[in-house]
This record gives C-alpha cells, structure tokens and sequence, in this order.
C-alpha cells in the first residue's frame, strides 16, 4: 500500500506533463480550426477564398397577419438592401419603400461577434506548437481568455440590439429610404440569435390634451417631440428571416465553449495531487 501510495502521485504527473505537452495542443489545434470556419462564416466571399462577400437575398416572414413583407439583401455585417412593403391597418393603403442605392447598414451585432471570434484565433495562434506550457494555470488562464472572447460573441448575437424610439430617430436609418418613409413610420433592423429581424413602428400623432402616461418598467411607447409634434406607438410589426450561416456561428461557438471547459476540468482534476503549488 505504501509503495502504491507513493507511486501514484508520480504517474499522475507523468500524466500530467503528457496533458500539458499534447493534449493541450490537440485541443488547441481543434480549436483554431473551428473557430476559423466560424470566422469564415460572418465574411463567405462570392466564390473561392478570396474576393468580395457575397450578396445573400433573405424574403421575410411573419406567423402574424401579413402587414409587413419585403427582401433584405445582406452582404456580410452589411444590410445592403432592404426592399418593404407595409400594409396601413387603418386604411388599407400599401407603401412600398427600399434603400437608396447609395445607403447601406451596418449590423453593428455581427461585426461585434466576428471581432470577437477573430480575437479568440488571436489568443490561440499565439501559442505555437513548440509552445510548452509549464504550469496548468497557464492553460487556465488562456482558456478563460478564450471563452470570454465566445461568451461575448453568442451574447451579440443572442442578445436583440432593440433600439428605443428616440435612438430609431437620431441613428439616420429613417432617412436611408427611398421614398423618403412617412413621419409617422420607424423601422429597425437587428439581429436575434440565427435571424435577421425588421421591427416596423407606426405612430400617431398625440393630441395636446393627452394624459398618456408610461410606467417606468415597460417599454416606453411616447416619442419624445419630434419637430413641433408628439407621437406614441400605435402598432408594432416584427418580422424576421433565418440566416443559416449565423446558425453555423453559433453552433461552432457552443463546440469552442466545451472544448475549452472539457480542457479545464482536465487541468483541475491535478489539483488535488498538487496543492502546495499551482498547477
């Protein structure tokens, strides 16, 4: 018992040394891989490895009564076109408005998540194959490093960058469209989770005399005086279309995460074997 008491710590360092010095890498290389294909993903160039992104057609669609349909043209972490039309519920009219040919709108979500994603290679190819990790803290200290790059990547993407009203106003996305939208007409273009979504908001115009009141806890439906007039929300749209390659994303950033955490869990369970070091 003696004798295997004191050769037990010594095969479990043996075993050790081999995870810091393969296996680590392994995992590294997986990785780099995945994390490239998912970099890949946000910028599909029109044919081949290289040249310009391809344009992508997505025909929105809603389970609602159909007051909103249209095409987005997306190119990227570029809305390069976005072609509605909106049905008016008090009268039936139908509008029918695109983007001017000189606009187009930045998704500021995806360009965020592909950042994220292109820091995360960054911190793995920094370490080479001849790289030799000495202390398990080490490779827990790159792993976090890691996953709080993917962490903030599937946040951008699963968390709705919804604007308020007053943001709507002041961000220009009202005056990219041709003809100009109606006054009483928002729109805004964000991304939830692997769709690319349209919210339309038609106001009306309150009268002097109103008492409309909002509660601090709910989303707020007054528009701050817009030119000499005040408006609250009458009716909100929402419609939406899959993009398949944001799905692809989120898929290899949920593999990058386990890996990661797999290789930590690992890395922890030496630490008991070494507790008057770090490991």
């Amino acid at each position: 018992l003696k004798t295997c008491a004191l050769n037990f710590p010594a095969r479990a360092e043996e075993e050790f040394k081999w995870l810091l010095q393969e296996e680590v890498h392994t995992v590294l290389r997986q990785l780099q891989d995945i994390l490239k294909e998912a970099s890949h993903r946000f910028t599909l160039p029109v044919s081949g490895s290289e040249g310009p992104i391809k344009q992508e057609n997505f025909i929105l669609g809603s389970s609602s009564a159909e007051q909103v349909k249209g095409v987005l043209t997306l190119q990227g972490d570029a809305l390069c076109q976005a072609d509605i039309n909106l049905k008016m519920p008090r009268n039936n009219q139908l509008l029918h408005f695109a983007f001017r040919e000189d606009k187009q709108w930045k998704l500021q979500q995806i360009q965020d998540a592909r950042n994220h994603v292109n820091q995360a290679v960054y911190l793995l190819t920094n370490r080479d194959t001849n790289y030799q990790f000495k202390t398990g803290s080490e490779v827990l200290k790159l792993m976090d490093a890691v996953m709080l790059q993917l962490t903030r990547a599937r946040n951008r993407l699963t968390t709705p960058a919804t604007l308020t009203l007053p943001e709507i106003a002041a961000s220009g996305l009202t005056k990219m469209f041709t003809p100009a939208l109606p006054a009483d007409i928002f729109v805004n273009f964000y991304i939830n989770l692997n769709k690319l979504c349209l919210t339309v908001y038609q106001l009306h115009v309150l009268q002097p005399s109103s008492t409309k009141v909002t509660t601090p806890t709910s989303t707020p439906s007054l528009l701050p005086e817009w030119g000499s007039q005040r408006y609250e929300v009458s009716h909100v749209h929402k419609v939406e279309c899959v993009v398949p390659w944001l799905n692809d994303a989120l898929v290899f950033f949920t593999v990058s995460l386990q890996l990661c955490q797999q290789l930590k869990d690992k890395i922890s369970v030496f630490s008991g074997y070494w507790n008057y070091r770090p490991y």
